[in-house]
């Protein structure tokens, strides 16, 4: 996380901007008056919020926590793609 003043981020823009997007990192922006802000690129905010529409239902983020789990106790079975073009 990189913390930029009101007024730093302003002048540099671009530089905050390519800095959370290059480094799928975020950006708070504090102010002197009022609540602070953060900013992060969208690719970043969208596997944030799939994350949170994954996790929301118990019974998916109880299969997740078991996939993760078996995945780290060496249980997981590597297979192949399907191609898509056999029938």
């Amino acid at each position: 996380m990189q913390i930029f003043t009101y007024t730093d981020a302003r002048n540099n823009l671009k530089t905050v901007l390519d800095r959370v997007i290059d480094d799928s990192d975020v950006a708070v922006i504090t102010r002197k008056e009022g609540q602070h802000a953060v900013v992060m690129g969208q690719d970043y905010y969208n596997s944030i919020m799939e994350t949170l529409y994954l996790m929301s239902s118990p019974s998916n983020a109880a299969h997740l926590a078991k996939s993760i789990a078996e995945l780290r106790a060496s249980k997981a079975i590597e297979r192949e793609l399907l191609d898509e073009t056999e029938d």
